[in-house]
């Protein structure tokens, strides 16, 4: 139970300190002080363990969790837990993200648009870099910015921060880097609460 309430009060204060450097204005300095706080609470390994937060089953490469968000949607936080072979295409998340490890290294693809954006439907993209992010790393990732994700070697549990819940992001794009198209991103796979 004493584990239970420090991390209930953890993620109290890490919401906290979301609210406020995540509010309007806010700029890829005041993301890496939310980043940094995500590291921190990512540390906690054993509030994340696969007893509350299962991994994906039979042929599912990804379990996605919700731990908190504020009751009009805003400050969402969940803990991905994906398997080796998941690829997320490239997208824009229309919000601001944070990312930081639990366990296990995912592999963030960073891209720039090439395009003016003036055509519904085509754009093109130039990879700009690769992020891994491990235990003790993470990535911060503003409205704009496009990231694919890919899991390699072994399964993640991952903490997502959103300033938005994912449910609600409807005009995020994806990117098909063959076709230099893009279109509306679904939400992916069904959000689950622990024990359920």
């Amino acid at each position: 139970m004493q584990a239970s309430n420090a991390k209930q009060s953890a993620v109290a204060d890490f919401i906290d300190l979301a609210k406020r450097h995540g509010g309007a204005g806010v700029t890829r300095e005041s993301l890496d002080v939310i980043k940094e706080a995500l590291v921190g609470l990512a540390s906690q390994k054993d509030w994340w363990n696969g007893e509350e937060y299962p991994a994906p089953e039979g042929g599912e490469l990804q379990a996605r969790y919700l731990i908190h968000q504020e009751p009009d949607s805003t400050y969402a936080l969940y803990l991905n837990v994906m398997k080796p072979g998941k690829k997320i295409v490239p997208h824009n998340h229309t919000t601001w993200a944070c990312i930081a490890a639990v366990e296990g290294t995912e592999s963030n693809y960073l891209y720039e648009r090439t395009d003016d954006g003036g055509t519904a439907g085509h754009a093109t993209l130039k990879e700009v870099g690769m992020q891994p992010v491990g235990p003790g790393q993470g990535i911060a990732l503003m409205a704009d910015d496009i990231h694919a994700v890919r899991i390699e070697d072994a399964s993640i549990r991952h903490l997502h921060m959103y300033g938005l819940a994912l449910e609600k992001l409807d005009r995020r794009l994806a990117f098909d880097l063959e076709n230099h198209t893009c279109k509306i991103m679904d939400v992916g796979v069904k959000t689950r609460r622990s024990g359920s």
